[in-house]
């Protein structure tokens, strides 16, 4: 739609500038280098080895590059093999809406039932009174995710600590979708299943290539869990995608090698965006709380319109020249809410410009 009427689009979860200079000079020498054939299955040893170095600087998790990690074709593979590995006919899987969207056509396709609960607003927290209610028999997956699409929420230590108290003496898995990890703002520090030391051997984790280094089209990702977790992740991943492409892999293992700082810089560069949009909108009649994490910020457009979100966002494309994404579709049932999700993950003028139509609404 953003296409089709010429909008800005702050929709779509992708940046409108380039990934860094080197890493595509990297791509091409390995590119024009030979390195155009099937890599292993699991992801190239070096890429691997780059992986679990810089897990154990993040968050001190010691990973077997040759058990523990896998290389894979986008988060959303990732997603799907981890789900598919461990879900049966029956088995109920809990995610919290508003949820990404990939996860319960994967459930649902593994043959299981999702529970969706609502977090709860107006700061998304996770309902833990409900989540234990919620625990059954059945359960055998938990789905979180953090930093939150689309909401932009952080998990904090004490809500893993809460979630595994909740799981202990019992068979339930963690599916992690961690694939804003650099992206938390205000100092804060995010955290990962892989740092909890009760968690970590019981999750599996997932992270994103394409978020970190600005290259979404790329779809590459890898998913972190401990051997016997990784061993059935494996056996889904061999026949979904089989291994994932050659000369990306390596030129992505001699970045994180060469230029470690960038994933150390990433909240700063990010936040500097969600600052300028924020600022931008202040003058304008959508309320908000800026954004904790993630490239997102949820705003509320009650003062302006009483439509619904997909009617708002449809004028707002249409008429205004603004592309945005409704809150709606990421639930299975919606709030009585006029929230909509933004994407700062654009050039300063792009914002500018967005902003100025915004500002006369």
């Amino acid at each position: 739609m953003a296409q089709d009427h010429g909008a800005i689009n702050l929709s779509q979860g992708f940046p409108d500038f380039d990934c860094p200079e080197r890493l595509k000079q990297l791509v091409s020498e390995h590119l024009n280098g030979g390195k155009n054939q099937y890599p292993p299955m699991t992801g190239v040893p070096v890429l691997r080895q780059e992986i679990a170095n810089k897990i154990s600087r993040h968050y001190n998790f010691i990973a077997d590059p040759e058990t523990d990690i896998t290389v894979t074709s986008g988060a959303t593979e990732a997603l799907f093999d981890a789900i598919q590995a461990v879900v049966n006919r029956g088995d109920e899987v809990i995610v919290f809406d508003p949820a990404y969207d990939s996860y319960a056509p994967a459930v649902a396709l593994a043959g299981g039932n999702c529970v969706h609960l609502p977090l709860s607003l107006p700061d998304f927290s996770l309902d833990f009174e409900r989540l234990k209610s919620a625990i059954n028999q059945r359960t055998r997956l938990i789905i979180i995710n953090s930093p939150h699409n689309p909401c932009g929420g952080v998990l904090s230590r004490q809500d893993l600590d809460q979630l595994a108290e909740l799981i202990r003496d019992t068979e339930i898995l963690v599916l992690s979708d961690e694939v804003y990890e650099h992206m938390v703002f205000d100092g804060g520090q995010h955290v990962s299943v892989l740092g909890h030391e009760e968690l970590s051997g019981k999750s599996f984790a997932v992270f994103s290539f394409g978020k970190t280094y600005h290259a979404t089209g790329w779809k590459m990702a890898y998913c972190v869990a401990r051997s016997e977790l990784m061993a059935e992740f494996r056996k889904v991943h061999q026949f979904v995608t089989f291994t994932t492409t050659s000369f990306l892999q390596y030129a992505l293992a001699d970045f994180m090698r060469e230029c470690p700082e960038h994933a150390l810089e990433l909240p700063d560069f990010y936040q500097r965006k969600r600052d300028h949009f924020c600022a931008l909108l202040k003058d304008s009649r959508f309320s908000f709380k800026p954004s904790a994490g993630t490239y997102f910020q949820i705003v509320d457009y009650s003062q302006i319109s009483d439509q619904s979100d997909q009617e708002f966002v449809n004028e707002l494309t249409r008429r205004h020249g603004v592309a945005a994404i409704p809150l709606s579709p990421f639930y299975q049932q919606p709030p009585d809410s006029r929230l909509i999700r933004f994407c700062f993950c654009k050039d300063d003028k792009t914002l500018e410009q967005a902003a100025g139509i915004l500002c006369q609404l």
